[in-house]
């Protein structure tokens, strides 16, 4: 019998497994549009070639798996935590015409059913923040990347400027849960919970040892933008 999930992952399961019908429309909006961009920026992060395999993890309706696909011609597996997700992220992909491109499958970062180095390239989004030890899941991400291979992720952050961070701060505490009220009880939710996820994870592990993190993890040549004035975050490096 597997192990439960920590109560990190679990909660994040239970979080998001209603909204994968309507997960990109909502994202987009409630992010101003910003979520897309992010999610283009980070692909664009991934020198993939056709005949390249890449692993996007978190995949969720696979967003960045379908862009990776149509913007380097390679092949895409995804892997998620969420059968609900993963649900929503099949039908987007027959949509797009891509299923012969892109397989989604069900499981957990911290435990990659693949062997060492079996992908040219890793994508990840929005993920450290579920997961109990980011580090180990780090070490486990880049295990599965060839040697010279490029490892990027997508983030949530916090504005570093005063200003930004003071309207940050009240869009995630006010506008963020009134807008998730006005969507859906499930958007509420998340609405609400967005905000003090992203901060604790901050004052848990800043950038400054995020990157850390990359580095033990064996990932050299690490780079770093932050976008939509300091909302986002990508990250991205070579497997050393």
């Amino acid at each position: 019998m597997a192990a439960a999930p920590p109560a990190r992952t679990a909660h994040a399961r239970r979080l998001f497994a209603p909204l994968g019908p309507t997960y990109d429309r909502y994202a987009t909006l409630l992010s101003f549009g910003q979520d897309s961009r992010w999610r283009s920026f980070l692909a664009s992060r991934i020198g993939a070639r056709p005949g390249d395999t890449v692993l996007d993890v978190a995949t969720g309706t696979a967003a960045v798996a379908i862009q990776l696909v149509r913007r380097t011609g390679c092949s895409v597996i995804g892997i998620d935590q969420s059968a609900d997700m993963l649900a929503a992220g099949r039908r987007r992909v027959e949509q797009a015409g891509l299923a012969d491109r892109i397989g989604l499958v069900e499981g957990r970062a911290e435990e990659l059913p693949y062997p060492n180095a079996h992908f040219d390239h890793l994508t990840f989004t929005y993920l450290l923040r579920y997961v109990d030890d980011p580090g180990a899941t780090l070490r486990e991400l880049a295990r599965v990347v060839r040697p010279g291979g490029t490892i990027a992720s997508l983030e949530f952050a916090v504005p570093e400027r005063a200003f930004w961070r003071g309207l940050w701060s009240l869009y995630v505490r006010v506008g963020l849960p009134l807008a998730g009220r006005i969507v859906s009880p499930g958007w509420h939710e998340v609405g609400s919970f967005l905000g003090p996820s992203i901060r604790g994870f901050y004052e848990r592990t800043p950038l400054e040892r995020v990157l850390e993190l990359w580095a033990e993890a064996g990932i050299e040549e690490i780079h770093w933008r932050r976008l939509s004035l300091g909302g986002g975050i990508v990250i991205w490096g070579r497997r050393g």
